[in-house]
């Protein structure tokens, strides 16, 4: 279950990042609301996960699947710029993601 609320954790820290953007320094009512509760829940699922999970897993996990997610969603999304180095930062996260999940005893 906790590989399930990390992944919840990762998913409202996405939304949280997103809504920020789209809050416009907490101008805009609706995603300034979606800021907060992105960041309560994603604290909290991310709380819930570290219960079982080492922080030193769930805690790097949580941050790189956020990045991720905000990077390719920002491209898609707000239509900001991709550039070799930025490919390459992507592809180091998720390679840390993935090693960081196979170091993780069952």
């Amino acid at each position: 279950m906790a590989w399930v609320y990390l992944g919840l954790a990762a998913l409202l820290e996405v939304a949280f990042v997103l809504s920020m953007k789209a809050s416009k320094g907490f101008t805009v009512f609706w995603p300034s609301l979606a800021t907060v509760v992105g960041v309560i829940g994603g604290i909290g699922f991310l709380t819930l996960a570290l219960k079982t999970l080492p922080i030193g897993i769930g805690y790097p996990i949580w941050v790189g699947v956020g990045t991720l997610g905000s990077v390719v969603l920002g491209i898609l999304i707000f239509g900001e710029a991709m550039s070799v180095p930025k490919i390459l930062g992507v592809t180091f996260i998720i390679l840390g993601v993935v090693s960081l999940k196979l170091a993780t005893p069952a």
